[in-house]
């Protein structure tokens, strides 16, 4: 009897509203929750007495099915913590989860999760922990050589490190030389030999500096800047620079370093870094074409060992007139000893430890996983979801980039989500018009016997 049918049509017709009632207050409560994804409900008919013949065919119930929105992004914002991180695009982290603790350590099951979730921070064993308590799987990188240690992403601990000294080899120094240099020589300009000089301080005489003819030196030549260098066991050297002009035609530069400032008397306290530099007669330099390495460099007893000195990039110059050296860039490749003091994730999803030193190494590599069916993964507690035989194997190696100090949101829009809270709440109480209506028919029927 099609009244009978009309109240089963109606009840099934209740059921997939709640259903999608349920869906709806799930997405709105989880708008806060990073990496949240909705779950949408998709509606499906049924025929009732289905045959070949289409005008015999009636409608019937209807049923619900929750449809997943794993590849839907939602916005990314920026984070105050340096270990928080989103993905830009396809993937997943790759998680585990904690089963308990042996010797104090993590246990983890040996079943992988793949989450969105990025708002990770380090607990008290140095592990990356998400706010629900999934540990991310990393791939360790070797210290010294910076590769992989291994091609299989597991949680990793990551304690406070110490960074060994970095030994100085190359100083990388730019600048422009003065055509006419401003010494204080009233004899001139130039560092002339035979002048108040002992030994010959060019690159064509010893070129040494002794101690008691320090005076004069200072008076013939410019400043040349100063930087600080290292060696292998943490000690430091302060190596000055100080330009002469010994030549006007061609225009002729040396260059000395401090190589020893107790030094006096005869003793040598500047050196000569052993070559000339030529300037042709728009101001540059033919040689050293690009490069000079000092050999076996000393300053105040501290061996530096074999130092280049890299004039690479804008070089040095003798353009214009200026009284000193202008636009001087001074830099070195070495460090000292440094302990870490904080790390962060980069923008090549590596995760970085930075010293106090300055410098920075990757210590591993966050591995992005993606599937080709994203929206059949089962939906674990915490935002994670786990692989099924329909979503297929987790692909390492996404296409999908990390960011660095952000975050990502739920892809809830509330506007939306309230939208089709209305809808579903109509068409719940119009169902129950039909139930209330088919009741009354039957009702009206079961009297007509009466």
């Amino acid at each position: 009897m099609s009244l009978y049918s009309a109240l089963t049509t109606s009840v099934s017709g209740l059921s997939a509203q709640s259903s999608a009632m349920q869906n709806i207050s799930g997405n709105i409560a989880n708008t806060s929750t990073v990496g949240f994804k909705r779950v949408d409900t998709a509606f499906v008919d049924l025929v009732s007495n289905y045959t070949s013949n289409k005008n015999s065919q009636t409608s019937g119930s209807v049923l619900t099915n929750s449809r997943q929105t794993n590849t839907v992004a939602g916005p990314v914002g920026s984070s105050d913590t340096s270990t928080h991180m989103s993905i830009s695009g396809d993937g997943y982290f790759v998680v585990y989860e904690k089963i308990g603790e042996v010797d104090g350590q993590p246990v983890f099951d040996g079943t992988p999760l793949y989450t969105r979730r990025g708002d990770f921070t380090q607990d008290e064993d140095g592990y990356f922990v998400n706010e629900a308590g999934y540990y991310l799987a990393v791939i360790e990188l070797d210290d010294a050589t910076g590769n992989p240690v291994s091609s299989v992403p597991k949680p990793t601990t990551f304690k406070e490190g110490f960074m060994a000294a970095e030994a100085t080899t190359t100083i990388t120094y730019e600048g422009n030389l003065p055509a006419v240099p401003s010494t204080t020589d009233t004899a001139g300009s130039l560092v002339t030999p035979g002048t108040g000089y002992t030994v010959d301080p060019t690159v064509s005489g010893t070129g040494v500096v002794q101690a008691q003819d320090e005076t004069q030196f200072l008076s013939q030549t410019i400043s040349g800047g100063a930087i600080t260098t290292y060696v292998a066991n943490g000690e430091n050297a302060s190596v000055q620079l100080r330009w002469g002009k010994v030549s006007d035609a061609p225009d002729t530069w040396n260059l000395f370093y401090k190589s020893d400032s107790t030094a006096t008397g005869t003793a040598t306290k500047w050196t000569n870094v052993g070559t000339d530099y030529v300037f042709d007669s728009s101001g540059g330099m033919t040689a050293p074409t690009s490069s000079v390495t000092v050999t076996g460099m000393t300053v105040d007893g501290i061996a530096l060992g074999n130092i280049t000195l890299d004039h690479g990039g804008d070089g040095i110059t003798a353009y214009a007139t200026q009284t000193g050296v202008a636009n001087m860039n001074l830099s070195q490749d070495g460090a000292a000893a440094g302990e870490q003091n904080s790390i962060s994730i980069d923008n090549s999803g590596a995760i970085v430890a930075n010293y106090s030193n300055g410098k920075s190494s990757s210590m591993a590599e966050i591995i992005v996983a993606s599937f080709d069916g994203d929206n059949y993964l089962a939906r674990e507690s915490g935002g994670a979801f786990r692989a099924t035989e329909d979503s297929g194997e987790a692909i390492l190696g996404a296409t999908g980039s990390i960011r660095g100090s952000s975050l990502e949101a739920a892809n809830v829009d509330i506007a939306e989500e309230f939208s089709k809270m209305i809808i579903s709440q109509q068409a719940y109480s119009a169902n129950t018009r039909v139930l209330t209506t088919a009741r009354d028919m039957l009702s009206e029927v079961m009297q007509v016997i009466r």
